[in-house]
């Protein structure tokens, strides 16, 4: 699989809702890791030999419409997270500069290490609602996947959020066909 970074960012506009909220949910079974607790990162361990994590990219850019209200810039990192080197979850991450600067959190060093580690390892971190939402057909993530060889229609993913003190991060997971397909099975 080629290296994507030359398209990065590839976040989208999505409509984000509560999942009680939603007219309609994916199946029973996507929606329960959708709304999953605890740490993504280590659920996705369970279900390999080996875990990595692949950047595609990360910079300051200003965030999409609706991602944050009331920053101008934002520390943003894509990555694909992959089990036995089969990409399973597109991840997008903001974080906003003043928490960049309150915390001793090295956040634009994080490289190849799952950021979902660090935030459940410190306590610090609180996590808060999550949200769920699709990327379209013919939407950025979707067409990763297309890119990945793994052709669909939408990618569902959820919208997590952590404070920490006064400002918040906003972690997006979006679940590839490759994990959907191990999901429906299990």
């Amino acid at each position: 699989m080629p290296l994507l970074n030359s398209c990065f960012p590839y976040g989208e506009s999505i409509l984000w809702q509560l999942p009680n909220q939603c007219s309609t949910l994916p199946s029973e079974n996507l929606t329960s890791w959708l709304l999953a607790n605890g740490s993504l990162t280590e659920k996705l361990k369970a279900c390999c030999k080996e875990f990595e994590v692949t950047v595609l990219g990360e910079q300051e850019i200003t965030p999409l419409n609706a991602e944050f209200d009331a920053h101008d810039k934002v520390w943003v990192r894509e990555v694909l997270l992959k089990l036995d080197a089969v990409p399973w979850v597109f991840a997008r991450t903001l974080i906003p500069f003043p928490l960049l600067e309150q915390t001793a959190v090295d956040f634009q060093g994080l490289g190849t290490k799952p950021l979902g580690q660090l935030l459940y390892s410190h306590h610090e971190f609180i996590p808060g609602k999550i949200e769920i939402g699709k990327s379209s057909t013919h939407g950025s993530i979707t067409q990763l996947a297309f890119h990945l060889s793994q052709p669909t229609e939408s990618i569902w993913g959820r919208r997590r959020f952590f404070s920490y003190k006064q400002n918040e991060i906003i972690v997006c997971e979006f679940f590839l066909p490759a994990a959907v397909e191990f999901i429906e099975a299990h």
